[in-house]
């Protein structure tokens, strides 16, 4: 079985990207690590320059080669290196509009609380109490293991890849709890779903 393997890696080794991609589409799994060692270098430098965070640039490379069994790329329309260079740089650029966004909420809430300080401190310090109770409250209301890995990444600042290698989790199993305790925090919270 593991000869069988061993040639068959070998054997896929020696093929183009378009036939490498082929054989992942028809489900050798073998072949997914072979264009990550071909490629995951130009992925992962695209990204890192472009986010400046060498976590991210890794998490965005692990995000794009674990969706390449599902994407549309057509070998005819073009080399397997240039669309994951397009697709990385695009990703990035998506991920950077979702960073300044985000940024643009915070520092208008800052400006809110600042405006709201200025008026009365003592009435800040009470709403920011409430505000974290509420939190966590609904926090406890979470499965702890979306609890466990929200708070390890907003208390603790941990990165997805550093939460999945101390919970000895797949990354994308990280990412879904993620997201599913983030969205149900916001529906707990009052937030839009």
């Amino acid at each position: 079985m593991k000869i069988e393997d061993d040639k068959a890696e070998g054997s896929l080794q020696e093929r183009s990207d378009a036939e490498v991609f082929s054989a992942l589409k028809a489900g050798q799994s073998q072949a997914l690590a072979i264009l990550y060692d071909r490629h995951a270098g130009l992925v992962y430098g695209i990204a890192c320059k472009m986010l400046g965070n060498s976590a991210e640039a890794e998490d965005l490379t692990q995000d794009i080669f674990l969706s390449l069994a599902r994407s549309s790329f057509d070998p005819k329309r073009g080399s397997l290196r240039t669309y994951l260079g397009i697709l990385a740089r695009s990703r990035c650029l998506d991920r950077l509009r979702s960073w300044r966004n985000r940024q643009r909420s915070l520092e208008r809430g800052r400006v809110e609380l600042q405006g709201d300080a200025a008026e009365d401190p003592a009435l800040e310090q009470l709403a920011g109490a409430e505000q974290a109770v509420e939190v966590q409250t609904a926090l406890a209301q979470l499965s702890e293991h979306q609890r466990q890995i929200l708070k390890m990444a907003y208390y603790e600042g941990m990165s997805q890849t550093e939460i999945a290698k101390q919970l000895n989790l797949p990354l994308g199993t990280v990412k879904a709890r993620a997201r599913r305790g983030l969205l149900r925090l916001r529906e707990l919270l009052g937030g839009a779903p």
